[in-house]
């Protein structure tokens, strides 16, 4: 029997090598609004819980990617077990090469891995690369390209990995943005980030 998780109305199941939702899940959805019919990218699905939660509120598409193809399977699965799959995409992608270089969306989310390569043999799912910031700077880099006009875009971060970095980075991007949740844990602290264009 596959693990289950809750969350809102959701049940999930946690297949097994997909990331389990934790307290950067949590953080992450419980702090994520976005429009009425927005469409939405949930990069990193894992169990596509933050998918899941933009279609409670009312999104109008979800196109859900990850790199481990047994994420997507798992995701489709809640998906269709909670009742939003005609809502739902699923693309195998490294961030954001599985998609069309055109497509944009109104909001994307996402819970990227940061735990470094040193300390992480195992999970691709947590290997955040070099310092545990590799994937989270090739996510910066590469946004805006997919963010459309008005669009927002919300991830999670710990503060292992170096908060100051990330801000000095959104602001050369020319990015509006602000820290919207804090979670302190026992080593750690979970911040999660609203990013916006700046017009």
């Amino acid at each position: 029997m596959p693990q289950k998780v809750f969350f809102k109305q959701l049940e999930l199941d946690v297949l097994e090598s997909v990331y389990t939702p934790q307290e950067d899940s949590f953080l992450l959805a419980e702090h994520v609004r976005i429009p009425t019919k927005a469409t939405v990218l949930d990069l990193g699905c894992g169990t596509g819980i933050q998918g899941l939660n933009a279609a409670l509120q009312g999104a109008s598409r979800v196109v859900c990617t990850d790199i481990n193809p047994m994420a997507l399977k798992n995701a489709k699965q809640n998906a269709s077990k909670n009742g939003f799959e005609k809502n739902f995409v699923f693309q195998e992608s490294d961030l954001f090469s599985g998609l069309p270089p055109d497509e944009q969306f109104d909001c994307i989310i996402f819970n990227p891995p940061y735990v470094s390569s040193e300390k992480n043999k195992k999970w691709i799912e947590t290997d955040g690369g070099k310092k545990g910031r590799e994937v989270l700077d090739r996510f910066l880099e590469s946004f805006g390209t997919f963010l459309k006009e008005n669009g927002m875009v919300f991830f999670v971060q710990s503060s292992v990995n170096g908060l100051v970095q990330t801000e000095k980075k959104l602001k050369q991007l020319g990015f509006l943005f602000e820290i919207i949740a804090r979670k302190k844990l026992f080593f750690e602290e979970l911040v999660v980030f609203k990013v916006e264009k700046n017009h």
